[in-house]
C-alpha cells in the first residue's frame, strides 16, 4: 500500500443549477461538517492488478440499493456465466461479453464489473474508494443542509438516471461532483454521467462506483482511451465517427448530407445515440463490451444504428425533416426495429480499421481542430466549426453540390473552407500552369465540367509535386484516401477498391510497420524519406507545410493483390491520370481540353461521364487554413 499526499482544488466548479442533497442512508458516514478543500492531505491507495476471482451470480445484500426495481428490466434467460470467467483468455472473454453472457444475472454483473475494471491499466496514482469517502465527507458534510453545483465539465451534457431511485440519483450527483474535485483537468466529459449512472446500478456503494469510474478516466492503455476529457478530444472523436460513417455507411451518409446543412453537427450527436439515447437494456449490453474493448465498441454500435436508421427511412427520404430529431427518435425506439442481440451482431460485422489506425485518425483530426484554434482547456466552441458554403462561388458546381462533395472528404479537411487554386477560365488551358498553381497544396479537389454539361471529379490526397520523384518516368503516387466521383447527372462516389472490398488485401503485419505513435513535427527544411513523409502522422492543411505528414491509408500498410489496385494519381508533361489498372478513371491531355474516362481497377468505377469528352471548365480547389 502506498500513501500519497494530494491537495484538492478548493471548488469542484459550478454549472448553472444546483441541487440539494438527500439525507444519508443508514450506515453511511455523512461527515462532521464541511471543510475547506486542500486543507489536509488525502490518502490514496494504490492496489496491485486484480487476481482471478470466481464469480458468484447468486443475489446478495447491499447491491441494487440505488435501483428502482419496478423500472429495471428483468434479466433475460441466458447461458450461465462461467464461475472462472476472469480466468478466460481475453479473446474468449470478449466473445462471452458480445454474446450477452452477463445479461442473465444482475448479481453476476454486480460482481463482475468492478473486477473487470480492476484489470484496466491506469495511472499509478488513481483516486479510489477510500479517497472518495474522505473527499465526500469533506465536500458534503451533513448533506441535509448542503447544496452543491454540478462541475462545469458537465455543462450542456445530459445526465441520464435510467432505473435509479431518488437515493441513486443523489448518489450519482455526488460521484460526479467528486470527479470534478479530483480530476480538475477534465473540461468536457459527455460520456461520464451515463457511465457513472450505469455502473451505479451494479455497485455496492457510491465509493465502489466512483473507484470504477476513476479507473476508466485514468486509463493509460495505449490507443485505448475510455473517456474523452476535453472538448478538443470529444470533437476529434465526432470527426472520426464522421470519417468512419463516410466509409462504412455511404447510403446513410448520402441521406444525411442531402437533408442537413451541417453533416458534422449531426455526427456530433453520435455519442448521444448510445448514452442516453438507447434504452437501459441496450445501453448496459453496450457497457458489457465497452469495459473490455474501449471506445472502438462505441463507434461500432453507432455505425450499426446509422445503417439501421437508413433502412428505416422510406423511399421519400428526409425532405423537410429535422435529421437530428429523426435520429434521436429512431434510437429511443430502437427496440421496435431490432433486438439488442441483432444490433450487436450487426455492429461486430462491420470491418473497422484497427484500434491503432482509428487512434491515428483521431490524432489527425485533433491536429486539424488545433489549426482551427480549439484548445485542450476550451469547454465549448467559440465559433461554428462547419464550413459556410453560402458565399461559395464556382462556375462548375453549385454551393449545394459542393456541400455534398465536402461531406465526402475526410473530416479533418472539411473543417477548412475551399480555396480556388486553378481554373481554366482564369488561368488558361495550360498543364504547366496547372502544376504551378496546385503544387504546395495537399489535398486537392479536381472538378471537371464537360461540354455536355456533365460534372465529375476526384479528391486527390497528395501534392502534385510528388510526380517529380518518378524522374523521367510517369509513376503513380497518392494514398487510399483518394476517390473519384460524379456530380451531374447523378451524384456518386467511388472509393479505393480496398475500402469497398477489404477482403482483397490484408494489413501488413505489425513487425513490418512502424507504430503510429505521436512524433514531433520535423523542423522546416528537414529531409523526407523516399516515400515523401513520416509514417507517424496524417496530413492536415498547413499554409507553411512544415513537417509534412503522410496521409492515412498509405499503400505500404497493405499487402496488395496487384500494383494495379493502387494507381491513384499520376502526372507528366503529357497529361494527368487518375486511377489505373485495366483502364483510367480520368485522364486529361496536356491542353486540358480533351479527356477520357473508363472503368479502372483502383476505384472499380464505371465511366464518370461520356467516355471521350471535351472539357468546358476545369477547377482545382484546395483548403484554406485558418
Amino acid at each position: 500500500m502506498l500513501q500519497v499526499g494530494l491537495s484538492l482544488p478548493r471548488s469542484p466548479g459550478a454549472a448553472a443549477a444546483a441541487f440539494p442533497m438527500a439525507e444519508p442512508a443508514a450506515g453511511e458516514d455523512s461527515g462532521t461538517g464541511p471543510e475547506v478543500l486542500g486543507s489536509s492531505p488525502v490518502t490514496i491507495v494504490v492496489t496491485s492488478e486484480a487476481d482471478t476471482w470466481d464469480i458468484d451470480t447468486s443475489p446478495s445484500p447491499g447491491r441494487g440499493q440505488f435501483v428502482d426495481w419496478d423500472k429495471m428490466p428483468e434479466a433475460r434467460e441466458a447461458a450461465p456465466m462461467p464461475r472462472d470467467v476472469l480466468g478466460r483468455p481475453p479473446k474468449e472473454l470478449k466473445r462471452l461479453a458480445r454474446e450477452g453472457c452477463w445479461a442473465g444475472s444482475h448479481a453476476g454483473r454486480a460482481r463482475l464489473y468492478p473486477r473487470l475494471i480492476q484489470q484496466v491499466s491506469c495511472r499509478l496514482v488513481t483516486p479510489d474508494a477510500l479517497v472518495y469517502r474522505d473527499v465526500a465527507a469533506r465536500l458534503f458534510g451533513k448533506r441535509s443542509v448542503s447544496s452543491h453545483p454540478l462541475p462545469e465539465f458537465l455543462e450542456g451534457c445530459p445526465v441520464p438516471t435510467y432505473c435509479l431511485n431518488p437515493h441513486g440519483v443523489t448518489a450519482l450527483k455526488k460521484i460526479l461532483i467528486c470527479v470534478g474535485a479530483l480530476f480538475p483537468d477534465i473540461t468536457h466529459g459527455p460520456l461520464l454521467p451515463a457511465l457513472a449512472a450505469l455502473l451505479l446500478h451494479y455497485s455496492q456503494d457510491e465509493a465502489q462506483c466512483f473507484e470504477s469510474l476513476s479507473r476508466l478516466i485514468a486509463s493509460n492503455a495505449p490507443h485505448a482511451a475510455y473517456v474523452d476529457q476535453s472538448f478538443l478530444a470529444h470533437q476529434a472523436s465526432c470527426m472520426t465517427f464522421g470519417d468512419l460513417a463516410n466509409k462504412h455507411c455511404p447510403a446513410a451518409h448520402r441521406l444525411i448530407a442531402g437533408a442537413a446543412d451541417n453533416v458534422l453537427e449531426v455526427y456530433s450527436e453520435w455519442l448521444w445515440w448510445l448514452f442516453p439515447g438507447l434504452p437501459f437494456a441496450y445501453a448496459v449490453r453496450v457497457l458489457d463490451v465497452f469495459l473490455l474493448e474501449g471506445q472502438k465498441v462505441l463507434y461500432r454500435i453507432a455505425l450499426a444504428l446509422l445503417k439501421l436508421f437508413r433502412l428505416s427511412v422510406g423511399p421519400a427520404g428526409l425532405q423537410g425533416s429535422d435529421v437530428k430529431a429523426e435520429l434521436r427518435a429512431f434510437v429511443t425506439n430502437v427496440a421496435q426495429h431490432v433486438t439488442v442481440d441483432k444490433l450487436l451482431e450487426r455492429a461486430f460485422g462491420i470491418r473497422l480499421f484497427s484500434r491503432k489506425e482509428i487512434w491515428l485518425l483521431q490524432m489527425a483530426n485533433r491536429k486539424a481542430l488545433v489549426e482551427r484554434g480549439i484548445t485542450v482547456v476550451q469547454r465549448r466552441p467559440s465559433f461554428h466549426l462547419a464550413v459556410d458554403m453560402q458565399n461559395f462561388s464556382s462556375s462548375t458546381v453549385t454551393a449545394q453540390e459542393m456541400r455534398l462533395v465536402w461531406s465526402w472528404i475526410p473530416e479533418r479537411f472539411s473543417l477548412f473552407p475551399p480555396l480556388l487554386l486553378f481554373s481554366t477560365s482564369q488561368d488558361g488551358c495550360s498543364l504547366q500552369r496547372f502544376y504551378t498553381c496546385c503544387e504546395g497544396y495537399e489535398p486537392t479537389v479536381l472538378l471537371i465540367k464537360t461540354t455536355e454539361g456533365e460534372v465529375c471529379g476526384a479528391f486527390l490526397s497528395s501534392d502534385w509535386s510528388e510526380r517529380k520523384k518518378s524522374g523521367a518516368t510517369s509513376g503513380f503516387f497518392g494514398t487510399g484516401e483518394c476517390f473519384v466521383f460524379t456530380v451531374r447527372p447523378e451524384a456518386e462516389r467511388y472509393e479505393w477498391v480496398l475500402i469497398q472490398k477489404p477482403e482483397l488485401a490484408k494489413a501488413v503485419p505489425r513487425s513490418r510497420q512502424r507504430s503510429p505513435s505521436p512524433a514531433p513535427e520535423s523542423p522546416p527544411g528537414s529531409s523526407r524519406d523516399s516515400r515523401g513523409s513520416s509514417p507517424n502522422h496524417l496530413a492536415v492543411p498547413s499554409p507553411q507545410r512544415r513537417g509534412r505528414l503522410s496521409p492515412f491509408l498509405a499503400v505500404r500498410h497493405f499487402l496488395l493483390p496487384s500494383k494495379t489496385a493502387s494507381m491513384f494519381m499520376s502526372g507528366s508533361r503529357d497529361g494527368i491520370v487518375i486511377g489505373g489498372g485495366g483502364g483510367q478513371a480520368l485522364s486529361l491531355d496536356a491542353s486540358l481540353l480533351r479527356g477520357h474516362t473508363e472503368r479502372c481497377e483502383t476505384f472499380d468505377n464505371p465511366p464518370l461521364c461520356q467516355e471521350n469528352f471535351q472539357v468546358q471548365l476545369l477547377e482545382v480547389w484546395g483548403f484554406q487554413s485558418a
